[in-house]
């Protein structure tokens, strides 16, 4: 407790986009109403808190630690480490921390590739002297250090114990209420809960009641090729659509917006790897039984790796592509 008595509530941002952290502004007036139930301790992005004030509160002082992003810098697994062990509880607020989101992606290319991208080989890049960054950095005197970059991306939990997981690119701003409340009641589900229902997300959408009992395609479409009907099953258009294998609780928005799913809320309970779930799913409505077929409809999807392991590929069996 703050000696004001509120509860202390702490928030920080790994590596992610920042849409988890918008998501907490998205609640609107509501976000007062937070305010005045518990105290922000640390918020780095919103308010001007330091390292050094984490560090001299007293282990567990922390109702609930709100981490999100995945984990690729040593600064990033330090103060995830430093979160744990002040906070009584630790949520891992969205699909970056809960799988390892789309940061997660980098897994198929190495440390040095990533670099090379960025520093090198990208259209708007001119770099002559092929200068990176460097973790140390001495002149005239002075030393400059910035975090080392990990060769493999994390979900939250491969590196610290998880409590709760709010799943999400980005959680809604309703899930995020509804664990605020669930936290400070007191009433707290068992550890490890995804805190969204476990079901999957075809049950809340709006077209469901328009998918074809016996559904079977021979070929796969991206949104941008067609003109997408905004009432049939996007799955029954032939869109990739990832709602049988994702987990319900955003309200279905990308549907609601004609855009399919992505499956950036995961799986539910019953799914060990979102992917092998996704690509299952996919694979049970193409319509052949020839070989050569099946391989010309498989082809009509693009990006295998990226459609059905987009949020996910840290926390899979797969984790990241070997390196030679």
């Amino acid at each position: 407790m703050a000696e004001n008595g509120k509860p202390k509530v702490a928030f920080y941002w790994c590596a992610s986009c920042g849409g988890c952290e918008e998501t907490v502004l998205d609640l609107d007036e509501r976000v007062l109403d937070v305010v005045a139930a518990v105290d922000i301790v640390f918020w780095p992005v919103a308010l001007d808190f330091k390292r050094r004030d984490v560090e001299a509160m007293p282990d567990g002082s922390i109702l609930a630690a709100f981490v999100n992003g995945a984990v690729r810098t040593s600064e990033q697994e330090e103060m995830a480490h430093l979160l744990r062990q002040k906070a009584k509880v630790l949520v891992a607020l969205g699909s970056c921390a809960q799988l390892g989101g789309i940061p997660g992606l980098a897994n198929l290319s190495s440390c040095a590739g990533v670099l090379a991208c960025s520093y090198y080989e990208s259209a708007s890049t001119v770099n002559p002297e092929k200068t990176l960054p460097q973790v140390l950095h001495k002149e005239n005197g002075f030393a400059v250090s910035l975090p080392e970059l990990h060769e493999t991306v994390r979900s939250l939990d491969q590196v610290i114990d998880v409590d709760y997981y709010l799943p999400g690119c980005p959680p809604t701003p309703k899930l995020v209420w509804e664990a605020v409340n669930v936290l400070l009641g007191g009433n707290l589900p068992p550890k490890g809960t995804v805190l969204a229902p476990d079901r999957a997300l075809c049950d809340e959408c709006l077209r469901k009641d328009t998918r074809p009992e016996k559904l079977t395609l021979k070929e796969f479409k991206r949104p941008q090729d067609i003109l997408i009907d905004e009432q049939i099953c996007l799955l029954a258009q032939g869109v990739v659509c990832l709602g049988p294998a994702t987990r319900s609780g955003c309200g279905a928005l990308c549907p609601q917006g004609n855009m399919p799913c992505t499956g950036c809320f995961g799986p539910t309970s019953r799914v060990r790897d979102y992917g092998a779930k996704a690509l299952s799913a996919i694979a049970s409505i193409i319509e052949s039984n020839v070989d050569e077929e099946i391989e010309q409809i498989v082809q009509t999807v693009p990006d295998p790796v990226g459609t059905f392991y987009r949020y996910s590929l840290p926390s899979s069996m797969l984790r990241r592509r070997r390196q030679a």
